[in-house]
């Protein structure tokens, strides 16, 4: 895909909010394969390596999200950001956690996929239902936030 063809894919309005999350979820593989690589390396258990590796990835996402992809939805107060962090973190943490911990024993004591391999396979498992959870609970749109009140 040329840049000109991934401009016009990304501009599309449907699209927007979808390939921003993307875009933030790849800067989370990055971190969260990096500290999966640094934690197995140090002698670290691999799901405990795993866990951790998802949390660093969820804190990481969550302040993008927040700057990024749903920048229109909200404002940053304090209150605010901790009511959206403790809902990222009840679905995308739990999601992220609990599916890949879930998948990635499955994969690699199963199977014997490498750890690293199983950890891209349960991210891309995970990402939809994330994307749901974060579109529809975590960042509410400010119309949204007053219906429900």
């Amino acid at each position: 895909m040329s840049g000109r063809t991934a401009f016009l894919f990304v501009g599309r309005p449907g699209l927007q909010r979808p390939a921003k999350f993307a875009m933030v979820g790849a800067v989370g593989i990055v971190v969260q394969m990096a500290a999966l690589q640094g934690l197995t390396t140090l002698g670290c258990d691999y799901m405990w390596a795993t866990g951790l590796a998802i949390e660093a990835a969820v804190l990481n996402n969550f302040s993008w999200h927040q700057r990024f992809t749903w920048s229109d939805r909200g404002d940053s107060r304090l209150a605010e950001t901790g009511i959206r962090m403790l809902r990222f973190h009840l679905s995308n943490g739990a999601i992220s956690i609990l599916g890949s911990l879930l998948l990635i024993r499955w994969l690699v004591g199963q199977f014997g996929i490498k750890v690293l391999v199983a950890n891209l396979l349960t991210i891309a498992a995970c990402s939809v239902g994330n994307f749901l959870a974060s579109d529809r609970w975590v960042f509410l749109s400010p119309l949204h936030a007053d219906a429900k009140e």
